[in-house]
């Protein structure tokens, strides 16, 4: 035990009395455990990001959603755009899809009506849909102020609507929209409640759900294809265009998220049959887009990791570097020690002392760096960058396995210079100037 505190005792003098070399010899390990944790960090911030904005969607969700076909398109282009538009989900496809999975947790369509959205002077180009209260809970939507859809409006088709939050905002700047009415087209409805903001706005998810959420307004289907029927129609500048759609999406959530994919294949194979290829129909699976950011996230980590990594070779190579140059400088030394009767391991655990110091000390102070800079980088980007958005998140392991590393790296670059400072003759070693 004395020969070990005295060893380290040795070691830390010797640091000290070179304090520049030694900070010089660890900045190498100090500015690759710093890359480490602000890369992974980063990588770590910006998966968590992408995958929250898919599991708003819901990870046991499979959503269903018509899409015009290119034929139709090409229909209602040049002299044909007058035509109506026949195509999509039928409530014929609700049913069977309810008729053959009698055990789904929820199965929830959705009907798009009208064009616009009216208040007094405000016009609105915004998108409602005539839904189920079951919907707010598929696709986890949260209530801002007021009350969501019961069945009850359904049973009596009333003329109720729930607003998302920006079109609230939109529609009543400056009054409260509560039990206020809007129009949608010439078609009346009391705001009973709006919905919180979602964070679909931009990225993963709203890039899945083709619009942002916070502009929708629900009312009750049942009202919904009884004052509207199942014709939109889109005017333009001279020209219109119309397409019946009984159903624009249907929501269907899985029991749990181990059925998701299973579940999804016999959805599909049921949709085929009745729309003859899913020509005109869409099928979005959140899960298995989770799962593609989750590997997709993993290789960028590793790839970013991997070349922070070089810097922590660097760093070692830099360690082992400066140690030869000071085993040449303290031969003298060495051969004075070993005379006085130190051993080669007395010798060699000295040099591995020093090492690991500077490797441990280099990795101290770049986990604090990397977590400063961590906790900082988005504050200082959206300062410099308003329209940047750089989210971060600190990992336990991250920091962990970069100090051990970090560490480990000193100690081996370190054994070689320990090895040929022990290995020298004591004769040779006194005589050296």
């Amino acid at each position: 035990m004395t020969f070990i505190l005295e060893t380290i005792r040795l070691g830390l003098t010797n640091l000290r009395l070179h304090i520049l070399r030694s900070v010089l010899t660890a900045l190498g390990i100090i500015l690759g455990v710093t890359a480490v944790i602000t890369m992974v960090s980063i990588g770590e911030g910006s998966k968590r990001a992408a995958l929250e904005q898919l599991e708003q969607l819901g990870a046991k969700n499979i959503i269903l959603r018509s899409t015009n076909p290119p034929q139709t398109i090409q229909q209602q282009s040049g002299q044909q755009r007058g035509r109506v538009a026949r195509f999509g989900l039928k409530r014929a496809d609700l049913e069977t899809i309810r008729h053959h999975f009698p055990e789904a947790d929820v199965v929830v369509p959705l009907k798009d009506v009208g064009s616009q959205m009216l208040k007094d002077t405000y016009r609105v180009q915004s998108q409602a849909f005539g839904t189920t209260p079951d919907f707010r809970v598929v696709a986890n939507l949260r209530l801002g102020r007021g009350r969501y859809l019961m069945q009850a409006d359904l049973d009596d088709q009333q003329h109720v609507v729930v607003l998302g939050a920006e079109l609230a905002k939109k529609l009543f700047p400056f009054d409260d929209p509560l039990m206020n009415t809007v129009r949608i087209d010439d078609k009346v409805f009391t705001v009973v409640g709006i919905l919180a903001p979602v964070g679909l706005a931009g990225g993963a998810g709203a890039a899945l759900v083709g619009r942002d959420l916070n502009h929708d307004a629900h009312i009750p289907i049942t009202t919904a294809r009884a004052r509207f029927g199942d014709l939109v129609m889109r005017r333009g500048s001279g020209t219109f265009s119309a397409e019946e759609v009984e159903l624009r999406e249907i929501y269907f959530g899985s029991r749990s998220r181990d059925e998701v994919m299973l579940d999804a294949a016999m959805l599909k194979r049921i949709m085929e049959v009745r729309q003859m290829g899913l020509k005109d129909v869409q099928m979005i699976i959140p899960y298995e887009l989770l799962e593609n950011a989750r590997k997709t996230a993993l290789t960028w980590q590793i790839v970013l990791g991997a070349i922070a990594g070089i810097s922590l070779l660097v760093g070692g190579i830099g360690i082992m570097n400066i140690m030869l140059a000071s085993v040449t400088e303290r031969t003298r030394e060495i051969g004075i020690r070993r005379a006085l009767g130190a051993t080669q391991r007395h010798i060699v655990w000295q040099f591995l002392v020093e090492t690991g110091v500077l490797s441990a000390m280099g990795g101290l102070i770049g986990v604090f760096l990397g977590v400063v800079i961590s906790l900082g980088l988005g504050v200082s980007a959206s300062s410099f960058f308003p329209d940047a958005t750089v989210r971060t998140q600190l990992t336990t392991w991250s920091i962990l396995l970069s100090f051990s590393v970090a560490t480990a790296t000193g100690l081996v670059f370190g054994i070689y210079p320990a090895l040929k400072a022990a290995q020298q003759d004591p004769i040779v070693a006194l005589r050296h100037d």
